[in-house]
């Protein structure tokens, strides 16, 4: 190997940054500062070796197929004492390819069933400890298999989830192979016969710790004959008959510690055995309901005993526990680890404390409890934080896990609960798992993200984590090639970036870049990942600049082929949102046109919007509406079927959410823009359900369903329709009732379009073609509507001001009367030169009722400031306006209102420098 390459050394002033933990590589790190350029192959071996221990095993496996040295060196006994399998699938085949480095492996870690299939294939006869998880399908006889080839075997544990294929076979089959046996922990199996437990005490005489965790049923007697157990579990254990237990155990000469928490113990067994064992020191009982009950158990009553349950002091118990008890109280394990005076035995009862505190937190916590508050910010919070620094991996891990899962208090909704929150983050939490998240053991890094990334749901809590650099290590850890600490990362991401004052800083640490990535890397088999990428990248996308950056970064492909090709509800409502957001800036960027010309985009889209999930369709149809903002995608939505797909949504959505409401009549709106597509939607039966709609309790529905029946409305046929549909009431209840200005507004217009007599026109010729005849009375519709229509307008007319501004020209008295009739969601909304035309028209209509309505019409659009008030005055120029505005100012039959909106148009047509049309 000839790669050279220029080394920088990283300084904070004059003080150099030193690597804590690793001395070894800090001594030859300042030995090569001397030198710049640095041959990499010519490096120490035991240099190069200690390198190696700091990466996991895929970067130390690419690595090593560097170089022949480097090869060699990479298989090296001492980097394979310990193996962790869990992010890995790793079959038969894969087990048999690293049998030749497994040879002196000592500790295994692994995942699955699959997983535990293919440890035989290791070859590692000198296995000492196994630990596995989702053991579900684990089976009798894989178990079996595994402990006949591991007879060395000192340490195993299978959990936390429940082990339901496992019997007492398999336990008797541990007992009979593993002679050796130290530590045994199973969780979930059903049964745990006599001769099982017999057998264990029979051929294990080393074994002194014993966890039989989330049983159903276990064997009290036969558990008083394993005389050399020192630490014992039955924890979330049922059926325990503890009568038997404090007649039995106490006489076990050997037992330290019992933990008998989330179990139905009470006060008396309790007592006994606190009162009776000779050696017990600890008794560990949280959340025993019973138990908790009696108000008047002691503590303190058996001295030199500990009773840990959720009415004692925990820290303050453990303290008792060493000879100086000064000043420890939540430092308590944190001071024992730093103890230069060692205890063999204290260290074995803090080791399992650790333990068996961690897994029963974890479990309080995904129970999600209610009435544990008290004890979740008094000690709960602070016990997880201190575990987190224990140094035991399973320890950190579950700590960590427990963060992440007590902090939440609904899981469908995403809700926290900010004071347990804010307890961490107080604690100095956020700084605890930032380091965790920064280890190279990929298994806290996916923990510790889990925990940042929930707590991160609170927004107190986010700014400490973008603060404490919390952004550049998630961005950091997305990049990851383990797909559970990459989802984990990017869930973490996805949070964050709910705060638009953190959506910068994501796309500045390179998130943008590493979550589009990420769906290209998981594209298949990655559910989890994917749906919290595009979450993220949903966020992101709502911000402007932000959304640039997606588009640049390929993220418009990489939604829209999750879109076309993933069947994971989750992640087509979340890509589907990112669609929506990129689409969304229309006036700022080209991303709307850049996402219809994606090959397939708007075709899967469409398809979307038929999802039986309600939120993949709500999502759909949000996009389908932005993106119908644009032109050419406007008609090639309605060329992939939208038409229909949408009005089929709208028909079903009677029922539905008022956020899936909104979005399916906001598409039609978008939709309706176009004449063709008007009529289609009135062709294909999209009339009765915008009614329907239109009849909705919430506001934003009113003012998608207005908004469509006034686009629609300007049809004559569908006008007609809208009539014979029974839209009028609907219309008139909403210009008369609805809290939305808007929807009162529009809903006034589809009035105004319905009878300026156009429709007259077309009902002469023949109801519409689509219906049978239906008997209609247009006149007392169009009284009712009239009526509604003069009444909404009278609300924005104030006597003072109009009486001011007819007896002056002075513009203080019209700008007055223009401050009043102002709604100001009205500048958003653009007009083609036929709906200007049309306006124009109707001042010349014999209805003095709608002369007023289109004067106050025009008015909206031409206001200065408005977003498209220059273009309306453009198209204003082209229909001839200012004659016929001069003409209605100046009528005298027109009403008052007429009048004055008509002379402040014509002032805001000055204003926009329109030379008046002669």
């Amino acid at each position: 190997m000839s790669r050279r390459v220029r080394r920088k050394v990283a300084k904070k002033g004059k003080e150099k940054i030193v690597l804590q933990g690793y001395p070894d590589v800090e001594d030859d790190v300042l030995d090569l500062e001397r030198q710049e350029d640095v041959y990499w192959t010519s490096l120490p071996d035991d240099t190069v070796l200690q390198l190696f221990s700091c990466l996991n095993y895929r970067d130390r496996a690419s690595l090593s197929s560097t170089c022949k040295t480097w090869r060699h060196l990479g298989i090296s006994p001492c980097l394979w004492y310990s193996l962790d399998l869990r992010a890995h699938k790793c079959d038969a085949v894969m087990a048999a390819s690293l049998a030749l480095r497994c040879v002196n492996l000592q500790k295994l870690r692994f995942r699955g069933a699959e997983s535990a299939d293919a440890i035989i294939h290791l070859q590692a006869r000198n296995l000492r400890e196994i630990s596995g998880d989702y053991c579900r399908k684990i089976t009798d006889a894989t178990l079996s298999v595994i402990v006949a080839r591991h007879e060395a075997l000192e340490s195993l544990q299978l959990g936390p989830d429940f082990c339901e294929r496992i019997s007492s076979d398999a336990i008797k089959a541990i007992a009979f192979c593993c002679s050796k046996l130290k530590k045994l922990r199973l969780s979930g199996i059903r049964d745990v016969h006599g001769d099982a437990i017999n057998a264990l005490a029979k051929h294990c005489p080393n074994l002194t710790d014993i966890g039989f965790i989330d049983c159903l049923n276990v064997d009290e007697m036969a558990l008083g004959n394993v005389v050399s157990v020192r630490f014992l579990s039955v924890a979330g254990t049922s059926n325990m008959k503890w009568g038997v237990v404090s007649h039995l155990w106490h006489k076990l000469p050997n037992l330290t510690g019992l933990d008998v928490s989330r179990t139905d113990i009470g006060p008396t067994a309790v007592s006994r055995l606190l009162s009776s064992s000779q050696s017990l020191k600890v008794l560990c009982a949280l959340n025993c309901p019973v138990l908790e009950e009696d108000a008047n158990l002691s503590a303190n009553k058996n001295k030199g005993k500990l009773l840990l349950a959720l009415f004692t002091e925990i820290f303050k118990g453990i303290a008792s526990l060493f000879v100086d008890t000064t000043n420890k109280g939540k430092n308590v394990f944190l001071d024992w680890r730093n103890s230069k005076n060692k205890d063999k035995n204290l260290d074995e009862i803090m080791n399992w404390l650790e333990w068996i505190l961690s897994h029963t937190l974890l479990r309080i916590a995904e129970s999600n409890q209610h009435g544990l508050d008290n004890f979740w910010l008094k000690q709960g919070a602070a016990l997880l934080l201190s575990l987190m620094q224990s140094s035991q991996e399973d320890v950190q891990e579950r700590a960590a896990t427990g963060l992440a899962t007590f902090v939440v208090i609904d899981d469908e909704n995403a809700s926290i609960d900010s004071k347990r929150a804010e307890a961490v983050m107080n604690d100095g939490g956020i700084c605890l798992l930032l380091d965790l998240a920064k280890s190279w053991r990929e298994g806290l890094q996916s923990e510790a993200a889990k925990a940042i990334a929930n707590l991160s749901v609170n927004a107190e809590v986010a700014k400490a984590v973008a603060e404490e650099g919390g952004i550049n290590i998630l961005a950091g850890l997305a990049r990851s090639m383990n797909r559970l600490v990459a989802e984990e990362a990017a869930g973490g991401l996805w949070n964050l970036s709910v705060g638009e004052e953190h959506k910068g800083a994501i796309a500045e640490a390179g998130g943008v870049k590493a979550l589009v990535d990420l769906i290209f890397k998981w594209s298949t088999g990655g559910e989890g990942v994917l749906e919290r990428a595009a979450g993220a990248l949903a966020n992101l996308a709502a911000d402007d600049k932000c959304s640039t950056e997606v588009a640049v970064a390929g993220g418009v492909h990489a939604l829209v082929m999750l879109a076309r090709n993933c069947k994971f509800d989750g992640v087509q409502e979340q890509a589907a949102r990112a669609l929506a957001n990129l689409a969304a800036h229309g006036d700022s960027n080209n991303n709307n046109a850049a996402v219809g010309q994606e090959a397939g985009a708007l075709e899967a889209l469409v398809q979307l919007t038929r999802s039986p999930n309600e939120g993949v369709r709500q999502e759909a149809a949000g996009a389908l509406w932005n993106l119908s903002f644009d032109d050419r995608n406007r008609e090639a939505i309605a060329a992939a079927g939208g038409v229909e797909a949408l009005v089929t949504l709208a028909q079903s959505c009677s029922n539905a959410s008022s956020g899936l409401q909104e979005r399916a009549a906001g598409a039609l709106w978008g939709l309706s823009v176009s004449e063709a597509n008007s009529v289609a939607i009135g062709r294909e039966g999209g009339v009765a359900p915008l009614i329907a709609l239109a009849r909705s309790e919430s506001e934003d529905v009113h003012e998608t369903a207005a908004g469509a029946l006034w686009n629609l409305a300007f049809n004559p046929g569908n006008a007609l329709r809208i009539v014979e549909e029974g839209g009028v009431p609907a219309l008139v209840h909403l210009c008369s009732s609805s809290q939305s200005k808007m929807a009162r507004f529009m809903a006034a217009l589809a009035l105004a379009y319905m009878f300026d007599g156009r429709m007259d026109e077309y009902a002469l010729v023949g109801t519409s073609s689509e219906s049978t005849s239906k008997s209609v009375s247009l006149d007392g519709a169009r009284r009712m509507a009239l009526k509604h229509i003069e009444a909404f307008v009278l609300t924005f007319s104030d006597p003072h001001a109009f009486a001011a501004a007819a007896a002056s020209s002075a513009p203080a008295a019209l700008s007055q009367v223009t401050e009043g009739a102002r709604i100001q969601e009205a500048g958003h909304l653009r007009c083609s030169g036929a709906e200007i035309g049309r306006f124009v028209a109707m001042l010349r209509n014999p209805s003095s009722i709608l002369k007023a309505c289109a004067a106050f019409a025009l008015l909206q659009f031409t206001i200065p400031g408005g977003r498209h008030a220059m273009h309306h005055a453009s198209l204003m120029q082209n229909a001839g306006a200012a004659r016929v505005l001069r003409a209605a100012a100046a009528a005298a039959t027109a009403p008052l209102e007429a009048k004055i909106f008509a002379r402040i148009v014509l002032r805001n047509l000055e204003h926009h420098h329109m030379e008046p049309s002669l």
